[in-house]
């Protein structure tokens, strides 16, 4: 059964940038939708980002980070990259990476069962 760890959270300043990774053991990675989901303190978890099996273009964002974030692949090392530029404070959460049966984000967030540690992000001055 594959499975994912996240990594490359931290704390950032407004404006900055962090690259978080999701190594994937136990399959190869080009043959999985790779979905990012986030909970923000106090807030329900939302779906961030999904990138589609053996097709790196096909990708999905929630409208909040559309062209500030990035889904990518590498198959080589076998990770999922979500490259953040431009934090924001609201973008304060942890982070999950988890596979999907589907790259419809709010279809993908309800049928997560388990949800482990992930990686925290903060943004704050």
């Amino acid at each position: 059964q594959v499975q994912l760890a996240e990594s490359g959270g931290g704390l950032v300043q407004p404006g900055g940038s962090l690259r978080l990774s999701c190594a994937v053991s136990g399959g190869a990675v080009i043959y999985y939708n790779i979905a990012w989901f986030r909970q923000a303190p106090g807030k329900e978890r939302e779906g961030v980002s999904c990138i589609r099996a053996l097709d790196e273009q096909s990708t999905s964002y929630v409208d909040s980070v559309k062209g500030r974030f990035t889904i990518s692949r590498d198959n080589v090392k076998n990770t999922i990259y979500l490259q953040m530029n431009s934090l924001r404070p609201e973008d304060t959460a942890v982070y999950y990476c988890k596979p999907t049966f589907t790259c419809n984000l709010d279809e993908a967030l309800t049928a997560v069962r388990f949800w482990g540690q992930g990686t925290q992000v903060t943004v704050s001055s």
